[in-house]
């Protein structure tokens, strides 16, 4: 099942055209990867999805039915701009923002203290935003994005700014509330977290829809049905080859035939990275 549907959705600004015919699915209980390069659409589609502007054509349906206001409040969105009150305590910056997605103050005040201590950022309550590192004020942003448990979560590169450390504290983060049941939408230009956490995947260039799918199927398509064939040869030397998968049978009988040792063979699959770059390329 669908929760979010991206129905023919065209976004003009003046001769402008940000997004132009735009349609897919985005599947219940999956992280699914929105990517293209920038100026692509992407951020209009967020934006459109969150109803902070609407659509020039078409329409987003919300678990079946057009999204409304009532809707966005089960979503649960980090922008690639980020924004806090620098003046404000930390802990009533993040009450005040929890508050805002219908949260009661008791129900905030315990799950924000649950996600400080997972972050370990428990004794910066009292602390100015001001006095936050920039790593510390983006794990900041990503809490309140989620102490709310929205049904659907839209992260918009989530990784930017942080070490590899706390880089995989939220890609363990964003896998844990999957498995809780959430939805996540995950716009980001790193290509390893997107063959590590997504399901599924859009890519938009100039404004367009390239190609939509399972992440997997999206690589093997992409693919020139080649093998990797490892071996180890008389020397003890370890080698490896790539060949056509119509050459497999010939080359593994020649291998053997010098008395060699087949450790592996394995079907070669494409990068997301160089996929990304081969499509955008193709349609400049």
């Amino acid at each position: 099942m669908a929760i979010i549907e991206v129905q023919n959705v065209s976004k003009t600004f003046g001769p402008k055209v940000a997004l132009d015919h735009v349609s897919l699915d985005i599947p219940e209980g999956k992280i699914f990867g929105l990517l293209g390069p920038n100026g692509a659409g992407k951020s209009t589609l967020i934006r459109i999805i969150n109803r902070i502007t609407i659509a020039s054509e078409g329409q987003i349906l919300f678990q079946g039915h057009p999204i409304t206001e009532e809707d966005v409040s089960h979503i649960g969105y980090l922008p690639e701009e980020r924004g806090l009150y620098r003046k404000m305590k930390v802990g009533d910056q993040a009450m005040y923002l929890a508050q805002l997605k219908g949260m009661s103050a008791h129900d905030a005040a315990v799950e924000l203290k649950k996600w400080f201590v997972r972050f370990e950022i428990q004794d910066w309550w009292n602390k100015k935003v001001e006095e936050l590192s920039k790593g510390m004020a983006q794990k900041l942003q990503f809490i309140t994005t989620v102490v709310h448990k929205p049904s659907l979560m839209i992260l918009d590169e989530p990784f930017s700014g942080f070490d590899p450390v706390n880089a995989e504290l939220i890609r363990t983060e964003i896998l844990r509330l999957k498995e809780e049941g959430a939805t996540i939408i995950l716009s980001t230009h790193n290509m390893e977290s997107v063959e590590a956490l997504c399901d599924n995947i859009a890519l938009i260039n100039k404004a367009r829809l390239v190609v939509t799918g399972g992440t997997d199927d999206i690589r093997r398509q992409h693919g020139e049905d080649n093998v990797e064939i490892e071996y180890t040869d008389s020397s003890l030397a370890r080698k490896t080859i790539v060949v056509a998968r119509p050459q497999v049978n010939s080359t593994l009988h020649d291998l053997l035939e010098k008395d060699v040792t087949i450790n592996s063979f394995k079907e070669v699959i494409p990068r997301m990275n160089d996929i990304f770059i081969k499509l955008v390329t193709e349609e400049a």
